[in-house]
């Protein structure tokens, strides 16, 4: 795969670009607090295969005092014993979510949000899922490349 970009879509459609940024900022000061918003992040972009998104989520995961080994085993985390309910939860919803055409964002994978998140919080999760998706699509479809590495 190329690993030249295809347009400059953030130049093309800076209204839609600046639309998700500000949907980002509106749930950065949610109710899902920021390490978890960081591991739906991650486990929605390894699903999606976008290294852009894995790359720059895992940094905010770490910032956000993620430890290490939980990313490390963050793609096994039904087996990893890592995880409480509530982060199994969240996670659960969120591939349930991004593999919608398998999933029909099924009851089984609904019902066990709400022992952990009120209404609001679960409707927050859900646009964070949402608009990680939108994210991966971009950056995996148009070809965003790696940043620099962080020093």
């Amino acid at each position: 795969m190329s690993q030249h970009p295809r347009i400059p879509y953030p130049r093309l459609a800076p209204k839609a670009f600046q639309a998700l940024l500000s949907l980002d900022a509106a749930l950065h000061h949610g109710r899902i607090e920021p390490r978890l918003a960081a591991l739906v992040k991650l486990r929605v972009s390894q699903i999606n295969g976008c290294a852009y998104c894995l790359d720059m989520h895992s940094h905010e995961a770490r910032a956000a005092g993620e430890d290490q080994r939980r990313l490390d085993t963050l793609a096994g985390w039904r087996e990893s014993g890592l995880f409480d309910a509530r982060e199994r939860a969240a996670l659960q919803w969120a591939e349930s979510l991004t593999r919608i055409e398998a999933t029909g964002a099924a009851d089984a994978d609904y019902a066990p949000l709400a022992g952990h998140f009120d209404e609001t919080a679960i409707a927050e999760l859900s646009f964070l899922v949402v608009e990680i998706n939108a994210w991966n699509r971009l950056a995996v479809g148009l070809r965003t490349p790696l940043p620099p590495a962080r020093a």
